[in-house]
């Protein structure tokens, strides 16, 4: 079973958790990660472009002009394409780019992911991250303590000081353990985990 340090916010060794074999111990699926994240990219897309064709432009109801006798081409309607204010030919309609992926799979890898990361030296423990007050200053001397930069914080829950601190300070994201994600995950190059939000993770993807 593999395990960890769990440090204090000033870097000191305060104990050791042992880690699900279940969740950061699984074989690497470069295939699952790839489909998960292919998933969540693709499900993103908005597909909202859109475009009026003859049928959906106001107007337009009667002949420009009689059928015959005039001369010019029969038309049937001053909403034609051909015709200003008329309606577009063949454009772009919404679309919907939704894939799906089921609930096994996705936990598979999360885990995945979460193994590869362990593996890599790229997850660290700490037994709380928590701050008085609302202090930037304070969140980037945290963060040279540990001799990181680009960092995903995983919280058991919502820490407004935390949260505020860390908004400015580029190359850091902060998530709750219930919204991991593969794309995140593989976006920062270091995890920074809270006790419990570990705890709550291998809940989760045990389930």
């Amino acid at each position: 079973m593999p395990s960890i340090a769990v440090y204090n916010m000033n870097r000191q060794q305060v104990g050791e958790v042992q880690l699900s074999e279940d969740v950061f111990g699984v074989e690497v699926r470069e295939s699952l990660i790839h489909q998960a994240l292919r998933v969540q990219l693709a499900n993103r897309r908005a597909g909202t472009v859109a475009v009026k064709n003859r049928s959906a432009v106001s107007g337009g109801g009667k002949k420009p002009f009689k059928q015959k006798g005039t001369g010019n081409a029969r038309q049937g309607c001053s909403r034609a394409p051909q015709y200003p204010g008329g309606g577009v030919a063949f454009g772009p309609q919404p679309k919907i780019y939704n894939l799906s992926m089921n609930k096994k799979a996705r936990a598979a890898a999360l885990c995945s992911v979460l193994t590869f990361k362990l593996k890599n030296n790229g997850i660290t423990v700490l037994d709380k991250i928590e701050f008085d007050k609302i202090c930037t200053k304070e969140f980037v001397g945290f963060m040279k303590r540990f001799e990181l930069e680009r960092s995903l914080i995983v919280t058991d829950d919502f820490n407004n000081n935390l949260f505020l601190s860390a908004r400015n300070v580029p190359h850091v994201k902060m998530l709750r353990h219930d919204a991991l994600n593969v794309h995140d995950m593989l976006k920062f190059k270091h995890i920074i985990f809270t006790q419990g939000s570990v705890q709550s993770a291998e809940g989760a993807l045990q389930k």
